[in-house]
């Protein structure tokens, strides 16, 4: 499974990853996003969204462990991927039907998001 991990980037950005190499996912509290995180595994590929003024889809990380041993805060280890040339909006996501039903549209206040390896592939450049 892959998945999209959302967040503010005034709070921690793709930069800060960049920056940083590996960190912790946390400050997720909603149950089904808690429930995401809990059931990833390594090796797991991750699209990094920024929300706020940009709205979009910027980089990519991979899963590298998974700590779900305290159920309300699993920590995901993840690592650098590489930064998307061509980052998808929240408008070009909405535009394709590929998204039609996704949670990424459908509940947008959720901060992690299943995909399917064609979204994912859509979202990194990989596939059309």
């Amino acid at each position: 499974m892959d998945y999209l991990l959302k967040t503010e980037p005034t709070v921690y950005s793709f930069a800060d990853l960049e920056r940083e190499k590996t960190t912790i996912w946390d400050g997720v509290t909603n149950p089904v996003a808690v429930k995401h995180l809990r059931e990833m595994k390594p090796g797991e590929r991750l699209v990094i969204y920024h929300t706020g003024e940009e709205k979009s889809a910027v980089g990519t990380a991979t899963v590298v462990s998974v700590d779900a041993s305290d159920p309300k805060v699993p920590l995901v280890k993840i690592k650098l991927g590489r930064s998307i040339a061509k980052p998808k909006t929240l408008a070009e996501i909405k535009a394709r039907v590929a998204f039609a039903e996704s949670p990424l549209v459908r509940q947008g206040r959720l901060s992690v998001v299943p995909l399917t390896a064609a979204q994912y592939g859509w979202l990194t450049g990989g596939e059309s």
